[in-house]
């Protein structure tokens, strides 16, 4: 049996993605972002998101096909993230996916956003070990999972109890001044700066944590502590060392995602750990990982950066995934859920 022609598309926030992969062979990915017009208001605006969309899904379709160099009616199935993500964003993507589908008489799969961030390894360096690790951080969701089968066997053992490690970065990168988004703004200005010049805190990581919060994550309270240190100096009339502070900030963000992380892998006996999502190109996490797990022997996997962040062959490799293991297709009815579950691998 050749391996399934599928196409994806990918609308949960600001970038509109489409990607055709042949199983695993990345053939076209395409991505057109509205970072751009969200810069001013400090973060990303749904409303606007849901209108760059709709001016961008049918010029990027397009693309990817030149790109691809095929037809799409020689497509096996078309696959969409289904959520989560904001609604009006992914509504968008789900209409053109179901209007593809009914066209071209294509079976239709709505997958989840946050599978196809552990997915996208695949066209990079092949098919997942089984069963691995995967340390995913994005703008919204922080999560370690273990991923037995991509496509019937995703579990959750850890996620956050309040700000992912992007929403961290943004609102640390804005109570400094700086840019949206925050968080290639943050890895850039760190390298300049000392890591052990403040002594943020590391949550969740005391013993009385450990006991019910072993896997989980909290980001909220480091990024209050930044806070008050700089309200501090600001009260005291001393500079702001920047350079010092986003170091010392992207630090404590590190060390608790990677420990966490390795300790996963221990716990349960897996020795492949893969890391992902948006987050997953800072450059820190990306080498203080890469430390510990040679160190723990664990065999670590990581998408370039190029393809951490939102994009549609993420969506279309896990709709491959998915015909190969003959998943049911998704009903031409089936609506966008925000609030996806990672367990639920697609609709």
């Amino acid at each position: 049996m050749s391996e399934p022609l599928i196409l994806g598309i990918e609308s949960s926030c600001d970038e509109t993605g489409v990607g055709i992969v042949r199983g695993t062979e990345l053939l076209a990915n395409e991505v057109a972002s509205s970072v751009d017009e969200h810069v001013r208001f400090g973060g990303v605006v749904p409303e606007i998101a849901s209108r760059a969309h709709l001016e961008a899904i049918r010029p990027t379709v397009a693309r990817a096909v030149r790109q691809a160099n095929i037809d799409l009616t020689e497509l096996d199935a078309i696959a969409v993230t289904a959520g989560p993500g904001l609604m009006g964003a992914l509504v968008v993507g789900l209409s053109a996916a179901k209007a593809l589908a009914y066209a071209l008489d294509k079976p239709l799969y709505g997958v989840n956003h946050l599978i196809g961030h552990v997915g996208v390894d695949m066209v990079e360096h092949g098919a997942l070990p089984k069963p691995s690790m995967a340390l995913l951080v994005s703008g919204g969701h922080t999560n370690i999972l273990r991923v037995g089968d991509i496509a019937s066997d995703v579990e959750e053992i850890g996620t956050t109890i309040d700000d992912a490690a992007g929403e961290a970065y943004d609102k640390v990168a804005r109570l400094l001044g700086l840019p949206y988004p925050g968080g290639p703004v943050i890895d850039q200005l760190a390298a300049e700066g000392d890591p052990t010049a403040i002594a943020f805190p590391r949550g969740l990581t005391a013993r009385h944590d450990l006991d019910k919060h072993r896997f989980d994550f909290s980001f909220s309270g480091l990024k209050t502590a930044v806070a008050r240190w700089v309200e501090l100096r600001h009260r005291d009339g001393k500079d702001i060392p920047l350079a010092d502070v986003a170091a010392s900030f992207q630090e404590a963000v590190a060390d608790v995602l990677t420990a966490k992380a390795i300790d996963a892998c221990a716990a349960y006996g897996i020795d492949s750990l893969l890391l992902g999502g948006g987050v997953a190109a800072n450059s820190r996490l990306r080498s203080l990982l890469a430390v510990r797990c040679e160190v723990a022997g664990i065999t670590l996997r990581r998408p370039r950066p190029g393809l951490c962040t939102d994009n549609g062959a993420m969506i279309a490799v896990v709709g491959a995934e998915l015909v190969k293991a003959d998943v049911p297709p998704s009903s031409l009815d089936i609506s966008a859920d925000s609030g996806m579950p990672v367990s639920q691998i697609s609709m």
